[in-house]
């Protein structure tokens, strides 16, 4: 998170088990109400719970240890940030492929102003930005 963002509320947290889908959920729902505190627009609030469902979705599959999400905006974007403890070990079964998943940071890239992914052997950062345009009053 860039020092000129202001974090909205406290970071949110999923176990990393592939069987707390549930918390998962309770997430996305969370990040949604924060973002729409700033984004009166439902169809980018649909596009920031489809990205954050898609970066948690990534952290399960990818990720090892407990999962943390963070909500933050300058007033201008909003960013989701979803963390965890760095890469999770190879699967059991490394000659298996699966083709039901693998598009989720294409969606991140295509809905989002901007996004990384960054990795080192202790964390797996993923985040994403959207233009926010501020809630009309009255």
């Amino acid at each position: 998170m860039t020092a000129a963002m202001e974090r909205l509320g406290d970071p949110l947290r999923v176990s990393g088990g592939r069987e707390d889908r549930r918390r998962g959920q309770a997430v996305r729902g969370a990040v949604r109400e924060r973002a729409a505190a700033l984004v009166g627009d439902p169809e980018l609030l649909d596009d920031i719970e489809l990205m954050t469902s898609e970066a948690i979705a990534n952290a399960v599959l990818h990720g090892s240890g407990p999962i943390g999400v963070t909500v933050a905006t300058d007033g201008r974007r909003l960013r989701v940030e979803v963390r965890d403890d760095g890469p999770a070990a190879a699967p059991a079964e490394p000659g298996r492929r699966r083709t039901d998943h693998g598009r989720g940071l294409t969606v991140i890239g295509a809905l989002s102003a901007d996004w990384a992914l960054e990795r080192s052997e202790t964390e797996t950062r993923l985040w994403f930005e959207v233009e926010i345009r501020p809630l009309k009053s009255g």
